[in-house]
Protein backbone atom coordinates (compact mmCIF):
# COMPACT_ATOMS: atom_id res chain seq x y z
CA UNK A 1 0.00 0.00 0.00
CA UNK A 2 1.20 3.40 -0.89
CA UNK A 3 1.05 5.81 1.66
CA UNK A 4 3.99 8.23 0.74
CA UNK A 5 3.01 10.73 -2.07
CA UNK A 6 6.80 13.00 -2.40
CA UNK A 7 6.07 16.30 -3.94
CA UNK A 8 9.88 17.34 -3.79
CA UNK A 9 13.19 15.16 -4.02
CA UNK A 10 16.88 15.61 -4.08
CA UNK A 11 18.89 12.94 -5.65
CA UNK A 12 22.63 12.63 -5.47
CA UNK A 13 23.99 11.24 -8.40
CA UNK A 14 21.13 11.90 -10.59
CA UNK A 15 22.74 12.57 -13.52
CA UNK A 16 23.44 8.82 -14.73
CA UNK A 17 22.38 5.38 -14.25
CA UNK A 18 19.67 4.37 -11.35
CA UNK A 19 19.63 7.69 -10.03
CA UNK A 20 18.71 9.41 -13.36
CA UNK A 21 16.50 6.63 -13.78
CA UNK A 22 14.44 7.42 -10.87
CA UNK A 23 14.70 11.07 -11.02
CA UNK A 24 13.31 10.90 -14.76
CA UNK A 25 10.19 8.48 -13.40
CA UNK A 26 9.74 10.92 -10.41
CA UNK A 27 9.52 13.88 -12.37
CA UNK A 28 7.19 12.41 -14.78
CA UNK A 29 4.66 11.65 -11.85
CA UNK A 30 4.97 15.60 -11.26
CA UNK A 31 7.46 15.29 -8.40
CA UNK A 32 10.01 18.39 -8.31
CA UNK A 33 13.64 17.08 -8.58
CA UNK A 34 16.67 18.53 -7.23
CA UNK A 35 19.65 16.17 -8.49
CA UNK A 36 23.10 17.16 -7.50
CA UNK A 37 25.83 15.48 -8.96
CA UNK A 38 29.43 16.64 -10.63
CA UNK A 39 29.31 19.07 -13.31
CA UNK A 40 29.70 17.91 -17.36
CA UNK A 41 27.31 16.84 -19.89
CA UNK A 42 25.33 14.32 -17.93
CA UNK A 43 24.30 17.01 -15.28
CA UNK A 44 23.37 19.41 -18.51
CA UNK A 45 21.43 17.00 -19.81
CA UNK A 46 19.44 16.20 -16.96
CA UNK A 47 18.72 19.96 -15.95
CA UNK A 48 17.14 19.85 -19.73
CA UNK A 49 14.10 17.66 -18.48
CA UNK A 50 10.90 18.59 -17.28
CA UNK A 51 10.23 19.35 -13.42
CA UNK A 52 14.33 18.35 -12.90
CA UNK A 53 17.01 21.15 -11.46
CA UNK A 54 20.67 20.55 -11.05
CA UNK A 55 23.44 21.58 -8.80
CA UNK A 56 26.85 20.42 -9.51
CA UNK A 57 27.61 18.92 -6.33
CA UNK A 58 31.08 16.36 -5.31
CA UNK A 59 29.50 14.55 -2.37
CA UNK A 60 33.07 13.82 -1.29
CA UNK A 61 32.84 17.68 -0.24
CA UNK A 62 30.56 18.15 2.79
CA UNK A 63 30.44 21.76 2.19
CA UNK A 64 28.91 20.81 -1.36
CA UNK A 65 26.54 18.66 0.20
CA UNK A 66 25.66 21.33 2.62
CA UNK A 67 25.19 23.57 -0.62
CA UNK A 68 22.67 21.20 -1.79
CA UNK A 69 20.75 20.94 1.16
CA UNK A 70 20.70 24.93 1.59
CA UNK A 71 19.53 25.00 -2.48
CA UNK A 72 16.48 22.07 -1.45
CA UNK A 73 15.41 23.91 1.21
CA UNK A 74 15.19 27.71 -0.92
CA UNK A 75 12.96 25.55 -3.67
CA UNK A 76 11.48 23.72 -2.15
CA UNK A 77 8.35 24.54 0.59
CA UNK A 78 9.18 20.83 2.16
CA UNK A 79 11.93 18.30 1.49
CA UNK A 80 9.66 15.39 1.06
CA UNK A 81 12.28 12.35 -0.28
CA UNK A 82 16.12 12.20 -0.21
CA UNK A 83 18.08 9.46 -2.17
CA UNK A 84 21.66 9.13 -1.30
CA UNK A 85 22.97 7.66 -4.17
CA UNK A 86 25.73 9.40 -5.86
CA UNK A 87 28.72 6.31 -5.88
CA UNK A 88 31.44 5.11 -8.22
CA UNK A 89 33.01 1.76 -9.25
CA UNK A 90 35.29 0.47 -6.80
CA UNK A 91 39.46 -0.36 -6.53
CA UNK A 92 40.16 -3.24 -8.00
CA UNK A 93 42.85 -5.88 -6.79
CA UNK A 94 44.14 -8.11 -4.21
CA UNK A 95 43.45 -5.90 -0.82
CA UNK A 96 47.40 -6.01 0.39
CA UNK A 97 47.61 -5.34 -3.46
CA UNK A 98 45.59 -2.13 -3.46
CA UNK A 99 46.75 1.31 -2.87
CA UNK A 100 45.66 2.74 0.38
CA UNK A 101 45.26 6.24 -0.68
CA UNK A 102 43.15 5.05 -3.70
CA UNK A 103 40.84 3.39 -0.58
CA UNK A 104 40.55 5.89 1.05
CA UNK A 105 39.53 8.26 -2.01
CA UNK A 106 36.98 5.65 -2.55
CA UNK A 107 35.46 5.42 0.57
CA UNK A 108 35.36 9.67 0.55
CA UNK A 109 32.56 9.14 -2.04
CA UNK A 110 31.00 5.41 -1.58
CA UNK A 111 30.68 5.41 2.02
CA UNK A 112 31.24 9.64 2.82
CA UNK A 113 29.31 10.75 0.22
CA UNK A 114 26.31 9.14 1.69
CA UNK A 115 27.02 10.26 5.60
CA UNK A 116 27.40 13.54 4.14
CA UNK A 117 24.24 13.54 2.81
CA UNK A 118 22.71 12.28 5.80
CA UNK A 119 24.38 14.80 7.90
CA UNK A 120 23.59 17.53 5.81
CA UNK A 121 19.60 16.83 5.44
CA UNK A 122 18.36 14.58 8.20
CA UNK A 123 18.11 18.03 10.82
CA UNK A 124 16.22 19.66 8.06
CA UNK A 125 13.44 16.73 7.94
CA UNK A 126 13.18 16.09 11.53
CA UNK A 127 12.35 20.22 11.80
CA UNK A 128 9.68 20.38 9.04
CA UNK A 129 8.05 17.78 11.08
CA UNK A 130 6.25 16.05 7.61
CA UNK A 131 6.27 12.85 6.47
CA UNK A 132 9.37 12.38 4.80
CA UNK A 133 12.40 9.93 3.85
CA UNK A 134 15.50 9.22 3.15
CA UNK A 135 17.22 6.44 1.22
CA UNK A 136 20.99 5.59 0.99
CA UNK A 137 21.72 3.44 -1.84
CA UNK A 138 23.68 0.39 -0.86
CA UNK A 139 24.26 -2.81 -3.28
CA UNK A 140 24.10 -6.47 -3.09
CA UNK A 141 27.12 -6.21 -2.07
CA UNK A 142 25.81 -4.86 1.41
CA UNK A 143 25.44 -8.72 2.30
CA UNK A 144 28.00 -10.53 0.81
CA UNK A 145 30.95 -10.14 -1.52
CA UNK A 146 29.31 -10.03 -5.32
CA UNK A 147 32.43 -9.53 -7.55
CA UNK A 148 35.84 -10.62 -5.86
CA UNK A 149 38.53 -8.19 -5.56
CA UNK A 150 36.71 -5.77 -4.97
CA UNK A 151 37.04 -5.06 -0.48
CA UNK A 152 36.77 -1.26 -0.69
CA UNK A 153 33.71 -0.96 -2.41
CA UNK A 154 32.34 -4.17 -0.38
CA UNK A 155 33.70 -2.91 2.43
CA UNK A 156 31.95 0.86 1.85
CA UNK A 157 28.85 -1.10 1.19
CA UNK A 158 28.31 -2.70 4.09
CA UNK A 159 29.52 0.62 5.96
CA UNK A 160 26.69 1.96 4.35
CA UNK A 161 24.08 -0.63 5.61
CA UNK A 162 25.60 -0.34 9.15
CA UNK A 163 25.26 3.88 8.94
CA UNK A 164 21.43 3.22 7.39
CA UNK A 165 20.43 0.61 10.40
CA UNK A 166 21.65 3.45 13.13
CA UNK A 167 20.33 6.68 11.21
CA UNK A 168 16.76 4.81 11.97
CA UNK A 169 17.50 4.85 15.61
CA UNK A 170 18.61 8.55 15.45
CA UNK A 171 15.45 9.61 13.54
CA UNK A 172 11.83 10.76 14.63
CA UNK A 173 9.04 8.31 13.48
CA UNK A 174 7.76 11.23 10.97
CA UNK A 175 11.44 10.77 9.19
CA UNK A 176 12.11 7.51 7.45
CA UNK A 177 15.50 5.64 7.03
CA UNK A 178 15.91 2.66 4.82
CA UNK A 179 18.47 1.34 2.42
CA UNK A 180 17.77 0.72 -1.26
CA UNK A 181 19.75 -2.56 -2.05
CA UNK A 182 20.33 -3.29 -5.83
CA UNK A 183 21.86 -6.25 -7.48
CA UNK A 184 23.34 -5.81 -10.98
CA UNK A 185 21.91 -3.43 -13.31
CA UNK A 186 23.16 -2.35 -16.29
CA UNK A 187 24.53 1.60 -15.63
CA UNK A 188 27.55 3.36 -16.30
CA UNK A 189 29.49 1.92 -13.06
CA UNK A 190 31.69 -0.20 -14.66
CA UNK A 191 32.04 -1.23 -17.90
CA UNK A 192 29.81 -1.63 -20.57
CA UNK A 193 30.65 -5.03 -22.01
CA UNK A 194 30.44 -5.85 -18.47
CA UNK A 195 27.26 -4.11 -17.34
CA UNK A 196 25.29 -4.73 -19.92
CA UNK A 197 24.70 -8.30 -18.42
CA UNK A 198 22.71 -6.46 -15.48
CA UNK A 199 18.87 -5.75 -15.36
CA UNK A 200 17.37 -3.31 -17.35
CA UNK A 201 17.22 -0.10 -15.38
CA UNK A 202 14.13 0.81 -16.54
CA UNK A 203 12.99 -2.40 -15.21
CA UNK A 204 14.83 -1.88 -12.05
CA UNK A 205 12.82 1.67 -11.40
CA UNK A 206 9.18 -0.59 -11.88
CA UNK A 207 10.50 -2.68 -8.94
CA UNK A 208 11.82 -0.39 -6.79
CA UNK A 209 10.20 3.19 -6.45
CA UNK A 210 6.96 1.42 -5.21
CA UNK A 211 9.15 0.04 -2.31
CA UNK A 212 10.74 3.72 -1.80
CA UNK A 213 7.26 4.98 -2.17
CA UNK A 214 5.94 2.08 0.70
CA UNK A 215 8.68 3.38 2.95
CA UNK A 216 10.14 0.07 3.43
CA UNK A 217 13.25 -0.47 5.20
CA UNK A 218 15.03 -2.20 2.83
CA UNK A 219 14.32 -1.87 -1.05
CA UNK A 220 15.30 -4.85 -2.64
CA UNK A 221 15.29 -6.26 -6.78
CA UNK A 222 16.93 -9.76 -7.25
CA UNK A 223 15.84 -12.48 -5.99
CA UNK A 224 18.93 -14.65 -6.32
CA UNK A 225 20.25 -12.68 -3.90
CA UNK A 226 18.84 -14.38 -1.19
CA UNK A 227 20.65 -17.76 -2.01
CA UNK A 228 23.94 -15.47 -1.65
CA UNK A 229 23.19 -14.01 2.12
CA UNK A 230 21.94 -17.57 2.95
CA UNK A 231 25.52 -19.30 2.62
CA UNK A 232 26.50 -16.19 4.38
CA UNK A 233 23.99 -16.70 7.13
CA UNK A 234 23.74 -20.60 7.44
CA UNK A 235 27.94 -20.47 8.56
CA UNK A 236 27.47 -17.65 10.42
CA UNK A 237 24.42 -19.98 12.48
CA UNK A 238 26.32 -23.16 12.47
CA UNK A 239 29.07 -21.20 14.64
CA UNK A 240 26.06 -19.66 17.10
CA UNK A 241 24.57 -22.94 17.31
CA UNK A 242 27.78 -25.17 18.10
CA UNK A 243 29.75 -22.61 20.37
CA UNK A 244 27.78 -19.43 21.33
CA UNK A 245 26.16 -19.55 24.69
CA UNK A 246 22.02 -20.31 23.85
CA UNK A 247 20.05 -17.27 23.73
CA UNK A 248 17.68 -17.96 26.34
CA UNK A 249 20.77 -18.40 28.85
CA UNK A 250 22.25 -15.41 27.19
CA UNK A 251 19.54 -12.63 27.72
CA UNK A 252 21.38 -11.14 31.11
CA UNK A 253 24.32 -10.00 28.35
CA UNK A 254 21.97 -8.42 25.28
CA UNK A 255 22.42 -4.87 25.52
CA UNK A 256 18.98 -3.26 24.07
CA UNK A 257 16.99 -5.56 27.30
CA UNK A 258 19.84 -4.55 29.64
CA UNK A 259 19.55 -1.54 28.57
CA UNK A 260 15.78 -1.63 28.57
CA UNK A 261 15.68 -2.69 32.17
CA UNK A 262 18.03 -0.23 33.35
CA UNK A 263 15.78 3.02 31.87
CA UNK A 264 12.70 1.34 33.49
CA UNK A 265 14.58 0.93 37.26
CA UNK A 266 15.48 4.68 36.70
CA UNK A 267 11.12 5.43 36.56
CA UNK A 268 10.87 3.90 39.48
CA UNK A 269 13.19 6.09 41.53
Amino acid sequence: MIDFAPRTAVITGGASGIGLALAKRLAGQGVEVLVGDLPGERLEAAERIANISTLACDVSDLAQVEALAEAAGEQFEAIDLVLNNAGQGGVHGKLWEVDPEEARAHFDVNFWGIWNGCRAFAPRLVAQESPSAIYNTGSENSWFCAVRQTAAYIAAKHAVLGMTESLRGDLPPHVHAGLIVPGWVFTPLGPEQFMKFGMDVENYVDIVLPQILSRRRFVVSHGYNEVRIAERMGALHESYAEFANPAEKDAVHDVQLVMAQLREAAKTK
